[in-house]
């Protein structure tokens, strides 16, 4: 008796043991809370996302539609659409901001009066949008904490030239970075040295002070097409910018591929200090990058080689991210995904050390634990050294996009893109595409 008493308290404590084990892996930051939708009867998408300092968030888009969840809208031209929700995931406030053309934002930063900076590209030179000086220019709105306009800006000249990503400057200004189509421009948009008139778009970095007047503007690129969708301001108040770039002339010494990881660092003053490319012989672009706990760099987008600097291709495009140092130097680089078409579009640096990236996956194997469709939204963590921790996908069966990430203060993660399904994870879609939240505790 005394040994079956002793074998029923053995396989009850392992039991137990077992239950704490599978609990605590259920709640290893990876478990999907909710999935959301907002839109109209047209086109609408979330671009960008920032944790607030409310513990909250807010997110940046556009919508074409003004009807079911856009309130404020009259016109089916595209408009700037910004979502603010508290703590508890409740939607205080969204607003729509534009002309009568197509205006459509790209990237939202919480400034450091408690308000919201807001870029992307305007047609327009009515309703919010005052001016414009071509086919389409960069246009950045001031707003305050509730989403009132505080001021509003448009650059450019008689092309397409097209705000992407920005960042706050240590002085309370902003570094705007985009495309300037410099063949239209005539060569106009540098402002204090004689360039070379390069053809096609190219990098345009603008500095801001803290009202949004032009201190100075230069352009950076080759003759073909150079695209920035990252930057990051360093410690010596010079400015990293990371894209893509298919030129091999001009400010480009070293072209490898296709299309490279294309990385400058630029002065406090907007000279080019260095220029790097890194990448394998095709196609290869960096879309964002952040400042590591140590100094250096991540810089995230993806790949289609299996060459050069890029040591594993697992499928058609791997998720590609490389770790530089503030000289531009190459420490380590690693690939994620499955034997189909993977990519990053954002990165941000974790609580932990580690880091949240998100884009999308069309893999069911390998990095990449399941597809729902023709392509779905990926999100994933890890470590200070690129390892996996975990992944997730979010879907149906059409096709399912994250362009960004943001961690909140409580450690949860916000992942905003667009979504075309109705069905599988995404209970309800009001239109062509709606704007898609992930949640993940």
């Amino acid at each position: 008796m005394l040994n079956k008493v002793f074998t029923y308290c053995f396989m009850v404590l392992l039991l137990l043991s077992c239950s704490s084990d599978d609990a605590s892996t259920s709640n290893n930051d990876d478990q999907v809370t909710f999935i959301k939708t907002y839109g109209g009867s047209k086109n609408d998408s979330a671009q960008s996302v920032t944790a607030t300092t409310d513990g909250g968030y807010i997110i940046l888009g556009y919508t074409q539609s003004n009807d079911n969840d856009i309130t404020d809208k009259q016109d089916e031209s595209f408009d700037y659409w910004v979502l603010k929700f508290d703590a508890t995931d409740q939607l205080q406030w969204q607003k729509t901001y534009g002309g009568s053309l197509d205006d459509r934002g790209s990237d939202i930063i919480q400034t450091s009066d408690g308000g919201y900076a807001i870029l992307g590209y305007s047609f327009s030179n009515d309703g919010d949008a005052t001016d414009n000086a071509g086919l389409q220019d960069y246009w950045l709105v001031k707003l305050d904490a509730n989403g009132n306009i505080s001021w509003e800006k448009s650059f450019g000249y008689q092309g397409a030239d097209s705000g992407i990503t920005m960042t706050e400057t240590n002085d309370q200004g902003f570094l705007v970075t985009g495309i300037l189509d410099v063949t239209a421009s005539g060569g106009e948009g540098n402002s204090f040295r004689n360039a070379n008139r390069h053809a096609g778009g190219d990098y345009w970095a603008l500095k801001l002070d803290i009202s949004g007047n032009l201190e100075w503007s230069h352009y950076f690129g080759g003759n073909f097409t150079d695209t920035p969708y990252g930057v990051v301001q360093t410690n010596d108040n010079g400015y990293i910018v990371v894209g893509s770039s298919d030129s091999e002339d001009t400010d480009i010494s070293s072209n490898i591929g296709t299309y490279d990881f294309w990385v400058i660092k630029i002065s406090e003053s907007g000279d080019l200090v260095w220029e790097k490319s890194f990448g394998g012989s095709q196609i290869d672009e960096a879309r964002a990058i952040v400042k590591t706990n140590d100094g250096n760099y991540i810089i995230a987008g993806d790949t289609r080689s299996s060459d050069n600097d890029v040591s594993q291709n697992k499928g058609a495009a791997d998720l590609w991210f490389i770790k530089i140092s503030p000289s531009g130097n190459l420490i380590w680089e690693r690939t994620i995904g499955g034997s189909s078409f993977d990519v990053a579009r954002a990165i941000k640096k974790s609580q932990n050390n580690g880091f949240l990236l998100s884009g999308s996956s069309r893999s069911s194997d390998m990095d990449v634990s399941e597809n729902k469709g023709q392509n779905d939204a990926w999100v994933l963590k890890t470590d200070n050294i690129g390892n996996l921790l975990w992944e997730t996908t979010a879907g149906g069966s059409n096709i399912d996009f994250s362009y960004d990430v943001a961690e909140l203060i409580n450690g949860s993660v916000i992942a905003v893109g667009d979504t075309a399904s109705s069905d599988g994870d995404i209970i309800e879609n009001k239109g062509f595409t709606d704007l898609l939240i992930i949640k993940i505790d």
